[in-house]
Order: C-alpha cells, then sequence, then structure tokens
C-alpha cells in the first residue's frame, strides 16, 4: 500500500505541481488549500507525511504545526518562502521535522521526503524487547512503548524529536555520543541541520528530568566531546 502524504499549499499551481511529480513518485497524495481543510484531511487520512506550506488562509502552517504535535509523531516538512529564520525556528521548535525554503527544487523536495520517511520507518524498527518497562530517568518516566513523557501520572508535552533522542540517551546509559553521532543517530545520516540542534533539545530535556536543570545531574555535557545519560547518583 503506498505511503500517503498531505501536500498543504494556498498557490494552486505549486500545489498541483507537487502532487502530481509526488504520485509519479508512488505516493498517494492528498491536498488541501487551507488550513482547516488541512486539518480536516490529516484526522481523516492519517497520512504518513505533511508537506506544509507556512502562509496560509484560515489557519497558518505554524498553527497547524502545533495541533498536529498534540496528537501525532507524523513526520511535517515546511515550505517557507520567509527569508526570516525566526520562522523556521518556531515551526521546528514546535515539532516540525525539517524545512525548506521558497524557490526550491522538485528534487531537493523529493529528497527531504525519503529522508523522513526512511527515518520513521527505522525508528519503528529499534523497538527492542527491553523497551516494554518504563524507564525512571530522573523526575520523569519514559514509556518508550507509548511514546510518552509522564511525571508522576501526568502526561508531559514533549516534542517528537526529543523524546527520540531521550529514548536513544536511555538504551546507551553511561555511553558518551558527540553532537554529531546524536544527529547522525537520532535524526538522520542525512538531516542537514547543525549540531545546535542537539543542544536545544537537550535543553528541553533537562527541563524535564532534572530537579535542577541548571546544574544537571543525569544529562550531563563531557566538556570538548558531546553528552551522556547517567544514572540518578545515589
Amino acid at each position: 500500500m503506498p505511503q500517503t502524504i498531505l501536500v498543504v499549499e494556498d498557490e494552486d499551481t505549486l500545489r498541483e505541481e507537487l502532487s502530481y511529480q509526488l504520485e509519479q513518485d508512488g505516493y498517494r497524495v492528498v491536498s488541501a488549500a487551507d488550513g482547516g481543510e488541512a486539518l480536516e484531511l490529516f484526522r481523516k487520512e492519517s497520512p504518513d507525511l505533511i508537506l506544509l506550506d507556512l502562509m496560509l488562509p484560515v489557519m497558518s502552517g505554524i498553527e497547524i504545526t502545533r495541533v498536529v504535535r498534540r496528537e501525532s509523531s507524523v513526520p511535517i516538512l515546511i515550505l517557507t518562502a520567509r527569508d526570516s529564520e525566526v520562522d523556521k525556528v518556531v515551526g521546528l521548535e514546535l515539532g516540525a521535522d525539517d524545512y525548506v525554503t521558497k524557490p526550491f527544487s522538485l528534487r531537493e523536495v523529493q529528497a527531504r521526503i525519503r529522508g523522513l520517511l526512511r527515518r520513521r520507518e527505522r525508528a519503528g524498527e529499534r523497538t527492542q524487547p527491553n523497551d516494554t518497562e518504563p524507564n525512571v530517568v530522573g523526575r520523569a518516566t519514559v514509556d518508550l512503548v507509548g511514546h510518552r513523557l509522564l511525571h508522576g501520572k501526568e502526561v508531559r508535552p514533549i516534542k517528537p524529536k526529543a523524546f527520540d533522542l531521550l529514548a536513544f540517551l536511555a538504551r546507551n546509559e553511561g555511553q558518551v555520543f558527540t553532537r554529531q553521532q546524536l544527529l547522525e543517530r537520532v535524526w538522520g545520516s542525512d538531516y542537514p541541520g547543525e549540531t545546535r540542534t542537539v543542544d536545544v533539545h537537550v535543553h528541553w530535556l533537562r527541563a524535564e528530568i532534572e530537579k535542577d536543570p541548571a546544574n544537571p545531574v543525569l544529562l550531563e555535557t563531557v566538556r570538548g566531546v558531546g553528552y551522556v545519560l547517567r544514572s540518578a547518583p545515589s
């Protein structure tokens, strides 16, 4: 069964061109011209990936990302005509997985889509036997199977990639990884982002698991190397 891509773009010609090319690549494509229609299709079709313009009528791409992330970890690839770094950063901080700035080549979009879908497939294959047991990390409990972070019985909101990073470190407790290694193992070897991305996600995680995030004792920085998740000190 072909994977489904939801294309959300209010520019008719571009939406049709993207949809046509993706169908030629073997994907099943559903498309929307505004934010309201996009959310309806997202809930109805359960797509494998969302290709999302930021500038949309009815509801912006930023708001759509916020809503989708409350309900799903589906990969989101942002399309933006803006040069502002703020828009890209906001989209990524809300949980988008990648972005492409207009004007772009179709080849670039196709490559980014393939990369995101491969990473999703690999993430699904990484489940291990001990993942059925929740991991206690500091003041949080990591439910690897349910893809949830809990404080007691309270489910904490967490960005998908932040959870993936925590899960990876929990499976490899005590092992030090460089930022580049974490990018390759969690985001994928074809991820075009910078190592600063890892630092931002570590900052979010410390706020959830450490008693004193400013003085971490669990998710430590190993100066000149990278990061390591350690057992709680006795």
